[in-house]
């Protein structure tokens, strides 16, 4: 075990995800901006947060909101100019917080001038900069691989007479990371945002970077059902995570680490023993393989106990944890679990061992809000309107106050804000001490200040079909004991012989705090408690 001084902010902080978009308009154009976020960082230090996560402000066609890049080096007009980064950076390091940037490094824009050039002929120097392949005997696609937006993942291109890949958005063609020199050129993209002074990066569908390099057909998925994206109905085994990807990983990290204390995460969507692998030989890989197991497993309790047990047990030597609840690709977590259960998702967040990430407006309680078919934005939503898997509903703008469009813009919003907003927003709920915002607050504030929830060892109590109880303890502080209760009925814990008494030092119930246990332990369904143990 670590002693406090050895652990940098990564492993002490707590993350929040902005998505610019949705977060605060300061120009009245009806979408957020970097100038909206400077104006709300009083609120998310008043929150307690200490490390903001940007989804990406740089150039774009916007086919896919961002995610779409033509200019790795600059920032999109909507969401302000260079100067306005610049300021947020400098502000958000004055507070002494952190800010990392998402990196999209598997695709670009079609627009990108990188594209344009290799598109334009099958001689130009940055042709192999990109994946093409030739038609079949019978001029069909090259393999069976698909887009995760629905359809095949390739695109025919008249002009040059070749197919090109893309795993995404025809708009967002792959590059070719087996060419060194697109490694280069993004490992200087990186270099570009750390030389400004950024923390470190989020980087997008990290396991997707390389393919196979013969271009086999993936095989069938045999669970595959109808409601699920068409993309499942294929094993992506050829088409990503490949054993070349951690190389590039290597290349990464070595150069943040030429930096002092950046941070590289990695959203990769693994079974743990595969993600165990991204965080390198020696632990030189990612530092943060995003684990997204509270988000893809069903919400019971035995299933999430096992679930982090083997995850503890998974972890490499000194490699660090992480959590999240949720994104901006998939349903938020009080409309996944109810809101009486997102509050005992939060107690689960901000006490297990590791690094915790919140999605902005969680803490709010906020819901997917219904999106009209005629007001999808979401490609995915668009490309396949019978799944029903449009991400709009998750990345509605955040709810500040009573007033109009809940004080996010004075004009009509790019996604329409829940109707609710006038009950569950910032404004009110910092008022109602029983509100999901106060209660985020005080299980931040117990986090940052109690050693034991912020490095402790992670000790396993008791698991059964309703409740989780473990135990944090660092040695020389005070031991917590959770107690959670993930059912809508009544349950009762054992404690003959566990030993286990203190004070309830947070419970989603207010009448538990203060209460002194010792004896069997009596919750209601979706009650939770935080003991502070007696020493």
């Amino acid at each position: 075990m670590k002693n406090a001084s050895q652990y940098l902010w990564w492993h002490t902080g707590i993350i929040y995800q902005i998505y610019p978009r949705s977060y605060q308009d300061s120009n009245a154009d009806g979408i957020g901006d970097l100038r909206g976020i400077i104006e709300r960082l009083d609120y998310l230090q008043w929150l307690g947060v200490n490390v903001i996560w940007l989804s990406p402000v740089y150039p774009s066609p916007m086919a896919d909101f961002g995610y779409d890049i033509s200019d790795y080096t600059g920032i999109h007009p909507l969401f302000g100019t260079m100067a306005d980064f610049d300021e947020l950076l400098d502000v958000i390091h004055l507070r002494g917080m952190k800010l990392i940037l998402d990196f999209v490094p598997n695709h670009t824009s079609d627009k990108h001038p990188w594209f344009v050039e290799s598109r334009s002929s099958r001689d130009n120097l940055k042709r192999d900069w990109y994946i093409w392949k030739d038609p079949g005997d019978d001029g069909s696609v090259p393999n069976n691989w698909l887009s995760v937006f629905g359809g095949s993942a390739w695109e025919w291109d008249e002009q040059t007479r070749q197919y090109y890949y893309h795993g995404f958005l025809k708009e967002q063609p792959d590059l070719n990371w087996r060419n060194p020199e697109v490694q280069d050129a993004m490992l200087e993209v990186m270099r570009f945002w750390l030389e400004k002074g950024v923390d470190g990066f989020r980087v997008d569908v990290l396991w997707h970077l390389i393919k196979d390099q013969q271009y086999p057909d993936n095989p069938p998925n045999p669970d595959y059902q109808a409601h699920m994206p068409t993309y499942d109905q294929l094993l992506p085994v050829y088409s990503t995570d490949q054993p070349e990807v951690h190389d590039i990983i290597s290349r990464m990290r070595s150069l943040l680490d030429s930096y002092d204390d950046r941070l590289m995460i990695g959203e990769i969507y693994l079974p743990i023993q595969k993600l165990m692998l991204y965080y390198g030989v020696d632990n030189k890989g990612a530092h943060l393989p995003f684990n997204f197991q509270l988000i893809d497993l069903p919400w019971i309790a035995q299933k999430i106990a096992r679930a982090v047990d083997e995850y503890e047990a998974a972890l490499p030597p000194g490699g660090w944890p992480n959590w999240v609840l949720g994104n901006h690709d998939r349903p938020r977590i009080a409309t996944r679990v109810g809101i009486e259960q997102a509050r005992i998702a939060a107690m689960l967040l901000l006490t297990l061992r590791g690094t915790p990430t919140i999605y902005y407006g969680d803490e709010l309680g906020m819901r997917d809000v219904p999106i009209p078919f005629e007001e999808i934005q979401d490609p995915q939503g668009l490309n396949m309107p019978d799944k029903n898997l449009s991400r709009d509903p998750a990345r509605t703008p955040m709810q500040w106050d009573c007033s109009a469009n809940g004080g996010f813009s004075s004009v009509r919003p790019w996604l329409r804000v829940d109707e609710a907003f006038e009950r569950e927003n910032v404004q009110v709920e910092r008022e109602d001490r029983h509100s999901m915002l106060s209660l985020y607050k005080r299980l931040i504030e117990l986090r940052q200040k109690e050693q034991s929830l912020i490095t402790g060892a992670y000790e396993p109590v008791e698991c059964n079909e309703q409740t989780i109880a473990y135990i944090r303890r660092e040695s020389g502080h005070s031991a917590f004991f959770v107690l959670l209760n993930l059912s809508n009925g009544s349950a009762c814990f054992n404690n003959e012989n566990r030993r286990i008494n203190g004070f309830v030092n947070i419970a989603t119930s207010p009448h538990l705090e203060g209460r002194m246990i010792s004896g069997k332990i009596n919750l209601n369904g979706n009650e939770g408690i935080i003991v502070r143990l007696a020493q």
